[in-house]
């Protein structure tokens, strides 16, 4: 290997899809073309080694907006990559005190009793590969590679991923923060005054601000204002009806603002509303499918997180025939709800 400068290849990955490439048939026929001008299988496992480097990390920087779970819910990864299952512990306090005499003996006893709850992860995979004669053609063109491959494989491994924490997955045994059987508490929304529709498009806008009321006072109810979620995710049209629909303020001075920007100025609890296309009505996601679905929440790692074991991982490259596979994994537990009460979902909004 005197034509390689062993040094040079400081990544383990590289080093790794190096020796793989070295040591397979596919760079030692790109060497025997004399188009290819490469003087030696080392050369040639180098330069492909680099490429493929270059694609890995070009395809785990890629962001796609649209995935909206980790940019909305607190996201996880301390759990080993090694680990089946999440166990949790949900502690509550048992016994209460009394007004005792002077000499009493019969204290009563107070205790501390926990649950456990557990939660499975599973592997999420695909993989990508480039031909033989796609990496002759790359290296006459004095191109790279095609990068779109591997963002292609990043993209489905993210897509499955954002819809485990939105939905979950039931036979999977994977929870999301809308799967119906997370026991997060479903909330009933009014009818419009016309008695034909809970959707906001068809509200006036004291009767939307009725139901975001009655949202939040829900929640206060339910765990005696212990849990206090302060930021409601929408659909799109849900979304863009509070954001353009206004409203008077002042009847006399003729004042108006948006729906939202009063909600926001003046409600006490939520400091924040967002657009989730996940949770329209024809989303492919949400499991409330041809109904818009409202969710309120707190980012807060203490009441739920989503939980990746592993992120998007590229192994090696595996040559195969007159081409090379590179297998792409991630370890995915969905969302993990210690809270299920710090929650809200309205169905049909």
């Amino acid at each position: 290997m005197s034509r390689i400068n062993l040094t040079m290849l400081s990544d383990d990955n590289v080093m790794k899809d190096y020796r793989k490439l070295y040591n397979s048939d596919i760079a030692e026929s790109l060497v025997e073309d004399s188009s290819m001008r490469f003087d030696s299988v080392e050369d040639a496992s180098m330069f492909f080694a680099r490429e493929l480097d270059y694609i890995k990390s070009k395809s785990y920087d890629v962001l796609y907006p649209e995935f909206n779970a980790l940019r909305l819910f607190a996201a996880s990864s301390e759990v080993g990559a090694g680990a089946e299952t999440i166990t949790w512990y949900s502690y509550d306090k048992t016994g209460m005190a009394k007004i005792i005499g002077n000499y009493a003996t019969d204290l009563p006893r107070v205790d501390v009793k926990g649950t456990p709850s557990t939660s499975h992860i599973k592997s999420l995979g695909d993989s990508y590969g480039y031909s033989v004669q796609e990496m002759r053609a790359s290296r006459m063109a004095g191109k790279s590679l095609d990068v779109r491959k591997g963002r292609a494989a990043r993209y489905a491994i993210d897509y499955l991923a954002n819809k485990l924490a939105w939905a979950g997955d039931e036979k999977a045994k994977l929870m999301g923060v809308l799967s119906p059987w997370n026991d997060v508490p479903l909330f009933t929304l009014s009818l419009n005054a016309a008695g034909t529709s809970t959707k906001f498009v068809d509200k006036e806008p004291w009767e939307v601000l009725r139901d975001i009321n009655a949202m939040v006072e829900f929640t206060a109810y339910l765990t005696k204002s212990v849990e206090r979620p302060d930021m409601l995710a929408l659909p799109t049209d849900a979304y863009l009806y509070l954001a353009n629909t206004p409203m008077l303020l002042n009847p006399s001075s003729g004042a108006v603002c948006t729906i939202l920007k009063w909600i926001l100025d003046n409600s006490p609890r939520l400091k924040g509303i967002v657009e989730v296309p996940e949770l329209n009505a024809n989303s492919e996601i949400t499991p409330y499918p041809g109904q818009g679905v409202a969710f309120m929440y707190k980012k807060d790692e203490d009441k739920f997180t989503i939980e990746t074991p592993l992120p998007f991982y590229q192994h090696p490259i595996q040559p195969t025939g007159l081409e090379f596979v590179i297998p792409c994994e991630s370890r995915n537990a969905g969302a993990v709800i210690y809270y299920p009460l710090s929650m809200l979902i309205a169905v049909g909004v």
